[in-house]
């Protein structure tokens, strides 16, 4: 299974964001083969796609790589006939998609935590239920969650503020937007949580979670994501409900099964690839998230993540013309093997 955010994949001769962002025949042709390669090189089963603009031409691309499913259930917003906002996730996979949905937010939950009655996710959060070999039904959840970005655009050109009045401004602008963010970033992890969790009541089908998350987890804005506690309830509840309601980082996984191996091979393979990197700085903010069913040290699991891997040659060694026009994130890889 692989997350894989795209960057702005848009067919031209249509522009992503603004007029002058448009790509050449030759570059889109050149973002085309680079991700098909990818996909050839290591032949994900099931990815989640984020940052797509045209996924007509992404379900004909995946689907002359061998992907015969694909799914979005969102259309990207249009100015100007031709200028596209608000790109949306997909789904393909090499394994029968059986059913796919938009989760919708709990309205009324969302107003009891202070949020407003239209509250909805900022990108439409995809559930794909996907018949797994040897799993069978499998709730593959695709999340593109809010970015830091700040909610609040500033207008500096109509008004008759002084130099140092537009820079204050500007500031009161960033904390107050960023927060927002933060806020609608959180909201969308906890409603969608929460959806999990109602379905997995409902079905008792393992669950997939993967995406950009905009955040790290380690962040107290995300890590609810991956609840470990349970109070008031005894030792044996606790545990048995945890396991079965609640998410492991597929890179946790991992670590657990590399501990029980050689332990001079544990201390190569333990640094983590950052996903994402910013000026000097660099972090993790895609994941896959995984259900019990997964877990090795789950007794009832069927399979267990026996690799994890991070393919960011374009980010720490780009060639230009092999990476030109390739994306600003890491690709996460997770490889599932049945348990012997």
């Amino acid at each position: 299974m692989a997350t894989f955010n795209l960057f702005n994949y848009l067919e031209p001769p249509n522009a992503a964001y603004e007029f002058e962002r448009i790509l050449s025949a030759e570059q889109w042709q050149k973002k085309q083969r680079w991700i098909s390669e990818y996909l050839r090189e290591y032949q994900p089963d099931i990815i989640g796609f984020q940052e797509v603009f045209s996924p007509d031409a992404l379900k004909e691309l995946v689907a002359s790589q061998g992907y015969k499913y694909f799914a979005v259930v969102d259309q990207p917003k249009i100015i100007d006939d031709f200028i596209y906002q608000r790109p949306v996730v997909a789904i393909a996979s090499r394994f029968p998609i059986v059913e796919v949905i938009a989760v919708e937010p709990n309205i009324e939950l969302a107003q009891t935590l202070g949020l407003t009655s239209n509250f909805s996710f900022n990108r439409k959060v995809l559930r794909a239920t996907i018949n797994i070999p040897h799993l069978g039904n499998c709730d593959c959840y695709v999340v593109h969650f809010k970015s830091k970005r700040s909610m609040i655009e500033l207008d500096e050109k109509n008004n008759n503020w002084s130099p140092e009045q537009t820079i204050i401004e500007s500031l009161k602008a960033q904390i107050a937007g960023s927060w927002g963010s933060t806020v609608q970033r959180g909201s969308e992890a906890t409603l969608l949580m929460m959806e999990m969790i109602k379905r997995r009541e409902e079905t008792n089908q393992p669950m997939v979670l993967m995406g950009d998350f905009n955040n790290t987890l380690a962040d107290g804005v995300l890590s609810h994501l991956l609840t470990n506690t349970l109070r008031f309830v005894s030792t044996i509840d606790r545990d048995a409900y945890l396991a079965k309601y609640c998410l492991n980082d597929a890179w946790d996984l991992f670590q657990a099964v590399l501990s029980h191996e050689d332990t001079e091979v544990n201390e190569v393979k333990a640094a983590r690839t950052p996903t994402h990197y910013f000026g000097a700085g660099s972090s993790v903010l895609d994941y896959i998230l995984l259900s019990c069913e997964f877990d090795a040290n789950y007794h009832d699991s069927l399979y267990e993540v026996s690799a994890h891997e991070t393919y960011d040659r374009h980010l720490i060694n780009p060639i230009f013309e092999r990476d030109g026009e390739s994306t600003d994130h890491g690709i996460v890889l997770v490889t599932l093997t049945l348990r012997s």
